[in-house]
Order: structure tokens, then sequence, then C-alpha cells
């Protein structure tokens, strides 16, 4: 489809592709449209910690997405972050509200009323109080870091999306099947990134692997399960990161055999030796998390009563 500009097929009026991206836009409620009827016999409060960490994980991984607006290698991949960062902001979007929805506690005091939940939880909540898991929060490097991160996190993400369309939540569960199509490009593209730098010359093999080797530390922290998400578990609303290791395992392995790379660490349980600590999911981020943060949220603090 032509557009006038390359910018054109982002916009909510884009020859009715406005419901491709993320979850539709020009709406005021983040559930719109979808049963949000709580399941019996659901601890809520377990329920809403292990939602809000599904979507701080995209919260903070679109932002990182959206800081390569205008560093791109090229146009076209400046379109595809771009249409990847939306993406995961609408499954963001969509999972903070419900988040609060469960468990009203978690939205910060003192927020105007008219602020929407999931709009309250993005910008009032401090670094501690978030629960995504570290690797989103790394400051980006090159774009062979960029790549590693992407193809690691959409890996993991994917797995547990498709595992969360079967959620005896009625929302988690059309989030996640709405979402796997989406982060199943994401994979898709990353992969076709590493293939493409790791085969191809000394230095873009150089760059994708030393990223790779970047991220890797953060790698095992994605399968370590909160007390949380085993309480989830057991009422059918949420999934075990652990049981996601093996297809993780399997595609970053035949992803890097052709891109002729080495995975760090890597071994039959998909990654390295040491144990699996929940750290970002208990509140515990670094430094990278909070400079994120002022950026993201300055203008909604310094306008508390904005109405946009």
């Amino acid at each position: 489809m032509a557009f006038d500009n390359a910018y054109e097929a982002l916009t909510e009026d884009a020859g009715g592709l406005g419901d491709r991206w993320a979850h539709g836009t020009g709406f005021q409620d983040a559930l719109s449209g979808v049963d949000d009827t709580v399941p019996a016999g659901v601890d809520l409060t377990a329920a809403a910690r292990h939602v809000l960490g599904l979507a701080d994980d995209a919260l903070v991984m679109a932002h990182r997405l959206s800081e390569w607006c205008t560093h791109a290698p090229e146009l076209e991949e400046e379109v595809a972050l771009a249409n990847i960062a939306l993406d995961l902001l609408g499954q963001a979007r969509s999972l903070l509200a419900r988040a609060a929805q469960l468990d009203p506690g978690l939205r910060p005091a003192g927020v105007p009323g008219h602020v929407p939940d999931e709009d309250a939880l993005a910008f009032f909540r401090a670094a501690e109080d978030y629960r995504n898991v570290r690797l989103v929060e790394a400051p980006h490097g090159d774009f062979g870091h960029l790549v590693a991160r992407l193809l690691v996190f959409s890996t993991w993400r994917l797995a547990l999306l498709d595992r969360l369309s079967g959620s005896r939540d009625p929302v988690v569960a059309a989030v996640a099947a709405k979402a796997v199509p989406e982060v199943a490009y994401h994979r898709d593209h990353a992969a076709g990134w590493a293939v493409r730098l790791g085969d191809g010359t000394d230095e873009s093999h150089r760059r994708v692997a030393e990223g790779l080797a970047e991220v890797w530390p953060l790698v095992e922290e994605l399968f370590a399960t909160t007390d949380a998400e085993r309480t989830a578990v057991a009422d059918g609303t949420g999934v075990d990161p652990a049981t996601t290791r093996a297809e993780f395992a399997d595609v970053l392995s035949r992803v890097c055999d052709q891109a002729t790379l080495d995975p760090p660490g890597m071994d039959d349980r998909g990654a390295g030796d040491a144990p699996a600590v929940p750290r970002g999911r208990t509140g515990q981020h670094t430094a990278a998390l909070r400079d994120l943060l002022a950026e993201m949220q300055s203008v909604a603090r310094a306008h508390p009563e904005g109405r946009w």
C-alpha cells in the first residue's frame, strides 16, 4: 500500500490499518471491548502483581525501543522499531489497566482522579515499584546490542504469551492472543538481523556477538518464578516463566547456529549455571531504570493536573 511518506502507516486513519497497531488507537478505555469479568476463586493480589510484571516489561522495553527513533541505520528500520514499540505499548496499556482493576491499591496515592489507571501506574510510580525484568531497563548500546536484546526478549515473551492465551483471566487471554502474532514478528525481525549481522562481515559479527555477551548476564532472571506467579499459576490465570526455558533455548540455539554465533554461557537448560533470582520482579532495579523513568515521566509529573 502506497503512502506519501513512510510514517503515514503509523497513523490511525492509514487506510484501515489502525487495528494492526498494538490494541488500536483513538479510544479512552484501555479495556474497551474486552470481557473484564474477574474469574471466581482468584487471588486478586497475586494476579494483579503477575499482570503488572508483564505490563512493566512491555512498557519499559517500548521506551527503550523508542529511543532508537532517528538513530536506526535505515529508514525502514525506523518504522519497524516504531511498530514494535507501539505493539508493546498497546500491550502495556491494557495490562496496566487490568492490574489496577484487579488490585486498586496499586494506583499511586495522590494522582488526580481524571488520570486513567494505566497512566497513573506508568507515570507516577517510583522505580522500586516497577516489576519489569532487568533485561529491558539496561541502557541501549549499538545496533548489535539492540538486535541481541530484542531477540532474547521477544523469544522469551512469545513463549510466555502463547501459554497465557489460555489464561482463565479473560483480559490476559485476550491481550496474549492478540499479542502472539505481534511478538512473533518482533522475534522474526530480530532473528533476521542477527543472522544478517552474525553471518556478515567481521565487524558486524563482532558487534552482534558483543551485544549478545552484554545482555546474557540478564537472561537467567527471565526464568525466575515469584510467589505471585506461582499463585497465579495455581489459580489458572498465570504462567510459570521457568516452563519457557526449553523453548527459549531451542530458538536461540537455531538462530545462533544460522548466525554463526555462540550464546555465552548456554547450556542444556538455556542459560548459565547461576540460580534464577527474580530481581526486577521484586523491585530490585539498576540505576538505569531511574534514569529512564525520569525522562518518561517528566511531563506528567510536571503537569499532574494536565488533560491530554
